[in-house]
Parts: structure tokens; C-alpha cells; sequence
């Protein structure tokens, strides 16, 4: 197998690492307002459930783009996809922390409201992450076996049903089993 020249996957990695990094201090910085500023900013369980989710996805994520040094060539129609494909984590952390709540009460106000864009890109997420692991090579993506794409699949249609249906308990059975579930699979994956 020819691989990438080190010079080229150095600077998709750096890329890579620098907006999974921004992703990251997103969400550290959402989470230090609630240090901040306890009284002014009301927490809202299931909007922190997502944060927790998206941070265990992000670090899962960054240790496993760490499989591109076994990708043959990248072009740059695949160099753009994987920027695009980090950017959607920026993109998701920024919307659950946006840079200002004045037009809220509080983050249940807020993430009920910003629902439909969350849930859209993450559905989104799931979507380009199936494209991801094939760029990878087929091996890699056949290795996960038939439960990778399923789960893939059940979170795209969970996330179009987020989109629509408001009800907390919905909301909150998601996000807890969703991180049952995330939480499994990091440890199957590493195992």
C-alpha cells in the first residue's frame, strides 16, 4: 500500500486537530459560564446531556482520524470533505453554546427552541461520518461490522423525529440512552 507523503498528512492532521481543538474549547468555555455565572445561567439536564455527548464524540473522533495514515492518497475533494466533516463539530458545539442568551430564559428555552438546526446537523454528522470511515478504506468500515451503519442510520432518524417533536421525555430518553450507548461503544471500539 503506497502511502500519503508524511508532509500532507502532517498538515491534514494539524487541520483536523486545530478545528476538532476549537470544538472542544466551545464546549469548556460553555461549561465555565455555568461556574461563572451560576445564577444568571440556568442549566437545562438534557441540553448538558448533549454537551457531554458531543464531547465524548469529538475526542472519539480525534483519536480515530488518526486511521488517515493509512489512506493511500487524499485529494483534495477528500482534503475538503474531512475539513467540512470537523466543521459540522464546530458547528454543533457553537449551537449549543451560542455566544449570547439574551433572547432566552435559559438553555431549556434556548435548545428547544435551536432544536431543529442541532438535531439537523447532527443528523447531517451521522451521515458524513459513514463517509468518513469508508474513505478510511472498505476493511476499516467493514471491521465495525453491520451494527456501525445501523446505528448510523437509527440516529439520523431519531434526530429527523428530534427535529419535529418537542416533548422533553423524548428529548431526555434520547439523550440518556444515546450516551449509554456511546459510552458502550467507545469501550467496544478500544477493547
Amino acid at each position: 500500500m503506497q502511502h500519503i507523503h508524511p508532509d500532507i498528512y502532517a498538515h491534514i492532521r494539524f487541520i483536523v486537530a486545530m478545528v476538532l481543538s476549537l470544538s472542544l474549547a466551545r464546549l469548556l468555555n460553555g461549561l465555565a459560564t455555568f461556574v461563572q455565572h451560576p445564577i444568571k445561567v440556568k442549566i437545562f439536564w438534557i441540553h448538558i446531556g448533549w454537551v457531554l455527548s458531543m464531547f465524548l464524540f469529538v475526542i472519539h473522533l480525534w483519536w480515530w482520524e488518526f486511521r488517515l495514515r493509512e489512506v493511500a492518497s487524499i485529494d483534495f475533494p477528500t482534503y475538503f470533505f474531512l475539513l467540512v466533516f470537523c466543521s459540522l463539530f464546530f458547528f454543533l458545539c457553537a449551537v449549543l453554546f451560542p455566544t449570547s442568551m439574551e433572547e432566552y430564559t435559559g438553555y431549556e428555552d434556548y435548545f428547544i427552541s435551536r432544536r431543529g438546526w442541532f438535531f439537523g446537523i447532527l443528523a447531517v454528522l451521522y451521515a458524513a461520518d459513514l463517509v468518513d470511515t469508508a474513505i478510511k478504506s472498505p476493511a476499516y468500515f467493514a471491521s465495525f461490522g453491520l451494527e456501525y451503519p445501523i446505528r448510523n442510520m437509527v440516529y439520523i432518524a431519531l434526530c429527523l423525529v428530534a427535529i419535529v417533536v418537542s416533548d422533553k421525555r423524548f428529548h431526555g430518553l434520547f439523550v440518556a440512552l444515546g450516551l449509554v450507548y456511546q459510552v458502550s461503544w467507545i469501550i467496544r471500539s478500544f477493547s
